[in-house]
């Protein structure tokens, strides 16, 4: 199916690996235009090879990088079409083991920073008469299940999504999220599991998943393309979950 998506710029923050590496393939293969930030500069430039993406260094977590972000990206692509807000990390224990500073942290980078990014990159859209921001977020974003302090900063990510969507939907903005489940990617939380238990992926998804397997990247990818075409237009505040039914919820 073609989705339009030619030439769109696209900006995806934690774009250099796992789901952000997906969603930008997943742009790439449509024809769009992508730009990828990160902190890890070395990951950055093995998806810029692997990819072939403009690539943005940065901490997204410090107020000032985000300005300087999309600023270049717009310097670069002289507009923006789409932004992903997939930049975020798990903080913390048990809520009594998890000082408060480290709810903090979680907020500020999981939270804080892509509302941050949704108003500085919708005054360009605004201006472009037409954009469309995904963020992503988690299913323990909509129910129990990940750590504490990540379960709050996803949360409030799915009520803002819905809340700024009611906002610039009239200039023609569409902002939605997607609350993966299991996504494998290799990673270092991935790899230590299987260090202890090389069995850790199958019965995880046999006890978790009722597909039988952890999610993939791409598969995140292909929502997340289809939510930034035409094709979803009536979509609008929505968070879709994406998990091989592996939430419990039944709405």
């Amino acid at each position: 199916m073609d989705l339009n998506l030619k030439g769109k710029k696209v900006l995806i923050t934690g774009g250099s690996r796992g789901i952000g590496k997906g969603i930008a393939k997943a742009f790439l293969d449509e024809g769009a235009h992508v730009g990828i930030a990160a902190r890890n500069n070395k990951e950055l430039l093995r998806a810029k090879k692997e990819l072939d993406v403009q690539i943005y260094q940065s901490d997204l977590s410090k107020y000032e990088n985000r300005e300087q972000l999309i600023s270049e990206f717009i310097y670069d692509f002289n507009r923006i079409d789409v932004l992903v807000n997939n930049m975020g990390a798990s903080h913390g224990n048990r809520v009594l083991d998890t000082t408060p500073n480290v709810f903090t942290e979680a907020m500020e980078l999981n939270y804080i920073a892509a509302v941050h990014l949704c108003q500085l990159s919708s005054k360009h859209m605004i201006d472009n008469e037409k954009g469309v921001i995904i963020n992503i977020s988690s299913i323990y974003g909509k129910e129990a299940g990940g750590l504490p302090s990540y379960n709050a900063s996803k949360a409030a990510l799915i009520s803002f999504t819905k809340a700024f969507s009611s906002e610039v939907i009239q200039h023609n903005i569409r902002v939605v999220g997607i609350a993966p489940g299991a996504i494998y990617h290799p990673n270092e939380v991935w790899k230590h599991r299987l260090e202890q238990d090389s069995n850790f992926l199958k019965n995880y998804a046999r006890d978790k998943i009722p597909a039988g397997r952890l999610g993939k990247t791409e598969e995140i990818g292909n929502v997340a393309v289809f939510l930034a075409s035409d094709k979803a237009s009536w979509i609008v505040g929505s968070t879709i979950t994406v998990d091989g039914g592996q939430s419990r919820l039944n709405f």
